[in-house]
This record gives structure tokens, sequence and C-alpha cells, in this order.
């Protein structure tokens, strides 16, 4: 038995694909494409029937990824910084009396 409590242990899910098997969390080799190169990600969060071996990644990770292989990551986002504006002292203005 785990030491874990039982809140804490993901709840059963049936496969959508087989309807026979249970979706359980393993951890592995993600593969994709960017552009002509092959991208492996080993250690991926992916749920996979115990049955037929439909796998499902893991949505929040899925985002992770695609903004890390985002061509735009880690460029400048376009926005203009503000520059600091200096406390100027205006010269007195000259009194229309002398």
């Amino acid at each position: 038995m785990s030491d874990k409590p039982l809140s804490s242990l993901p709840e059963l899910v049936s496969c959508s694909e087989c309807q026979a098997g249970v979706m359980r969390l393993k951890f592995v080799t993600y593969f994709t494409w960017l552009d002509d190169e092959l991208i492996t990600v080993p250690n991926f969060p992916a749920w996979i029937c115990d049955v037929c071996g439909r796998r499902e990644y893991d949505e929040k990770s899925i985002s992770w990824l695609t903004m890390l292989l985002s061509p735009n990551a880690g460029k400048p986002t376009g926005h203009k910084r503000a520059t600091p504006r200096t406390n100027r002292r205006s010269a007195p203005r000259p009194s229309a009396e002398s």
C-alpha cells in the first residue's frame, strides 16, 4: 500500500478508446517535429491505457513545451520601455514689469 493519503492519489479514469482499460500516469519520451528537426523530450507526463496503449499527454506540459519550442521564445515582445523622465526645472519666466 502507498504511503500517500488517498486524497492525493489520482482518480481512476477509464480509457475513452477501448472503455476496458484504465488510464495511468507514466513518464515517457515525447517526440515532435520542429520544422525538419526531430525533438525528443524524456520523462514527459502521459496518461496511458493499460489495455490498448492509448496515450493522452498532459495539457499543461504540452502548453509549456509549445512555449519553449516557439521560434519567438526569448525574443523581446516589441514593447518599448518607457524612458525615465527627469525632473527639469524650468528657468524662471521673465516678468512683464522689467
